[in-house]
């Protein structure tokens, strides 16, 4: 069995008055995550770490912020298009693991609902889905909120 492993980063600006989307849920803030697509930092981060493990570049590569077809899509669609590519490369996902880092709002409470959709996009166990959350200690760029990151690591094995 040949198991791999891939890792995710991004970060998107934050704006005054804008959708907040974090792992297919809408957050409720005054700021929100600002993109050519819904932004959402969370999957974003997920796909890049899946292709990756695939070596499958990355999200840009397969989705460019250029692409009228991708302008204020769901990310979710963007995150299941990837997990098609995996699978076509042979792969099946074992697990995924998540880290957001951002001042506001509370990620906690929302961490079911982002499990739950992620699974479903997926086809895993809502298990095998781990998502945290810290702040950055009112430091830098994130400390002000002026940007949201969001890192993640997964493992793929070969069917």
């Amino acid at each position: 069995m040949k198991i791999k492993v891939g890792f995710g980063f991004d970060v998107h600006q934050l704006k005054e008055n804008h959708p907040f989307v974090v792992g297919g849920v809408d957050l409720e803030h005054h700021k929100g995550a600002f993109g050519h697509s819904d932004a959402d930092v969370l999957l974003h981060a997920i796909c890049d770490a899946l292709l990756g493990a695939a070596n499958l570049r990355d999200i840009g590569y397969h989705f460019k912020n250029t692409d009228p077809r991708w302008k204020g899509i769901s990310s979710i669609v963007l995150l299941q298009e990837s997990v098609k590519l995996v699978k076509e490369k042979g792969f099946e996902i074992g697990n995924i693991d998540a880290m957001l880092c951002l001042e506001a709002p509370k990620i906690n409470p929302h961490i079911p609902a982002m499990q739950a959709h992620i699974a479903t996009a997926i086809g895993i166990d809502i298990e095998d889905i781990s998502i945290k959350a810290t702040t950055n200690e009112q430091m830098g760029f994130i400390g002000r909120e002026e940007g949201v990151v969001a890192y993640a690591v997964c493992l793929i094995q070969k069917i």
